[in-house]
């Protein structure tokens, strides 16, 4: 988790993962976009060939919403992904 960012305004976790080939960037959106199916959370992704940036916001779409134990475990779970 060491790896993420948290930002508050608006409320939120970044991170950046760089991948050495095309393939392998591909691989994690996939594996990426199983988990967000599966758990019901989608992150915001932009991506390029070797990288993908992660936003990931409140559940909760309340205004003032803060990051909670929901989003961390989201966070770690996709770390899991480069393992």
């Amino acid at each position: 988790m060491n790896k993420w960012d948290q930002r508050t305004r608006p409320h939120r976790l970044e991170r950046r993962f760089e991948f050495e080939t095309y393939q392998a960037t591909r691989d994690f959106l996939d594996n990426l976009g199983d988990l967000s199916e599966s758990k019901k959370i989608f992150p915001d992704i932009s991506f390029g060939r070797t990288y993908v940036n992660i936003t990931l916001r409140p559940v909760s779409e309340e205004e003032g919403a803060e990051i909670t134990q929901v989003e961390y475990k989201f966070a770690s779970e996709i770390d899991g992904l480069l393992y």
